[in-house]
């Protein structure tokens, strides 16, 4: 059987006092390390759970600002949509005015080709400006979420903008030069009706874009105020924990030297024989 080593009460003291010196050692050397105080649920349960909250919400946060951006993305390319529907309507109307000005049934014949070829191009334009699947110009509609569970929210409600949607017709019966400003007159009703009601779905949009963006500026400082206060709950103070290196440092070896003079008082016994 195995015997104990009897130290002396000086040199257990010591050696107790040394191996408490080189566990905050490593302590400080962890904190140091990884920047931060708590690790693990072991060194602060409070504060370490308090902080996976705190991050937990902001990652959550974080997913809805992304999708933030993608509405505010789409919203942006519904309104470019709408700007260049309405630049091809005053084209429409240029064309429409001219053939108002010229009794000349071959120039309006030409008027009318030119006016129906533009018109096309609304369609087009409504279909081409939609964004990873989203057209709001088309009649799609869009759900942004704001906060982690999605019990805030808002709808944006698309409508359509193609010459059908803005009730714009092609033209036809320009030619005749007794009765077609009549046809013409009406023309210019429609696109003026649709340029009315382009700029009223463009202000909803433009209302709908300023929320979506302060609620995504809104995201960013929530997100900013729990990562800090998950930060003050488990981050280090390096000054502090440097200063307490250059401290545990010293103290080891000053514990190192005094263990050293307890062994050599237990070695003048043998100066006795």
């Amino acid at each position: 059987m195995a015997q104990e080593i009897s130290l002396t009460s000086a040199m257990r003291a010591n050696l107790l006092s040394l191996q408490n010196t080189v566990g905050l050692l490593n302590r400080t050397q962890d904190r140091l390390s990884s920047g931060k105080k708590v690790n693990t649920a072991l060194d602060n349960p409070t504060n370490y759970f308090a902080a996976q909250a705190h991050t937990a919400r902001a990652n959550d946060i974080g997913a809805r600002k992304d999708s933030m951006n993608e509405a505010i993305q789409t919203v942006t390319s519904a309104s470019k949509g709408i700007d260049s529907i309405s630049k091809l309507i005053e084209s429409a109307k240029g064309i429409a005015q001219a053939a108002l000005s010229t009794n000349d049934t071959t120039q309006r014949a030409q008027y009318i080709t030119q006016y129906n070829a533009v018109i096309s191009q609304i369609g087009s334009m409504a279909s081409d400006s939609g964004y990873r699947g989203t057209n709001l110009l088309v009649g799609n509609s869009l759900t942004v979420k704001f906060n982690e569970d999605g019990s805030s929210s808002l709808s944006i409600d698309g409508f359509s903008a193609t010459a059908t949607g803005l009730t714009v017709g092609v033209a036809s019966g320009w030619d005749i030069a007794a009765t077609g400003t009549g046809s013409i007159n009406s023309a210019l009703t429609q696109l003026s009706d649709a340029t009315n009601s382009l700029r009223v779905k463009a202000s909803a949009l433009s209302s709908s874009l300023s929320i979506v963006q302060t609620r995504a500026d809104w995201a960013d400082q929530m997100i900013a105020t729990l990562k800090a206060g998950a930060g003050a709950l488990t981050d280090a103070d390096m000054n502090e924990e440097g200063a307490n290196m250059l401290m545990l440092q010293t103290r080891q070896s000053l514990g190192t030297t005094a263990l050293s003079l307890s062994a050599q008082n237990a070695q003048s016994v043998l100066k006795l024989f």
